[in-house]
């Protein structure tokens, strides 16, 4: 009871901005073992992971949807991965060198993806241009980790100059493509 009552004050303090994020992280810090607040919040996670835990048991559609977004993001993660180049070796003790290289192949593997959406988008509306329906359970099947036809390794060439108008998105897909009469 001393628990709920506690963080249920300190949430109320937050919410009326009468505690700082930075004052609550100083209780939190002190003597964490000895510490109400630390204590009270501890129990209220372990409550709420419970909780969670005991849905996920009792419904197997939240477990699929957990499986499905774990899946995803591990295979964006094997994507990256696999275009790190040099391998996982980041080769630093600097953790700033480290995040950048991180963030950085982070935004080869988005920028690689965004090409490979489009690519896929304008096929979807070629053969749809053609008469031929698309089937969206394919279409929806089509992953954009597609690494055969990524060259990492090729002539990679960076134009910097801007562009004289403004790019135009290729991801949007024909509405017969959508809607096949």
């Amino acid at each position: 009871m001393t628990a709920s009552l506690t963080t249920g004050r300190t949430a109320i303090s937050i919410r009326e901005n009468r505690l700082s994020s930075l004052t609550l992280l100083r209780r939190l810090g002190n003597h964490f073992r000895k510490n109400r607040l630390y204590r009270a919040f501890r129990e209220l996670g372990r409550a709420i992971r419970t909780v969670t835990l005991l849905r996920c048991l009792s419904e197997p559609g939240l477990r699929e949807q957990i499986t499905q977004v774990t899946n995803r993001n591990e295979a964006f993660h094997a994507f990256a991965d696999w275009l790190m180049f040099g391998g996982k070796l980041i080769g630093h003790n600097d953790p700033d060198h480290e995040e950048k290289v991180v963030k950085f192949n982070e935004l080869i593997a988005d920028c690689v993806i965004y090409s490979t959406a489009c690519d896929i988008t304008d096929a979807a509306n070629d053969i749809a241009a053609e008469g031929r329906p698309v089937d969206l359970d394919d279409l929806a099947t089509v992953s954009p980790y597609i690494t055969n036809t990524v060259r990492r390794f090729g002539n990679w060439t960076l134009d910097l100059t801007p562009p004289d108008q403004n790019p135009t998105t290729r991801l949007d897909l024909e509405p017969r493509v959508l809607f096949a009469t």
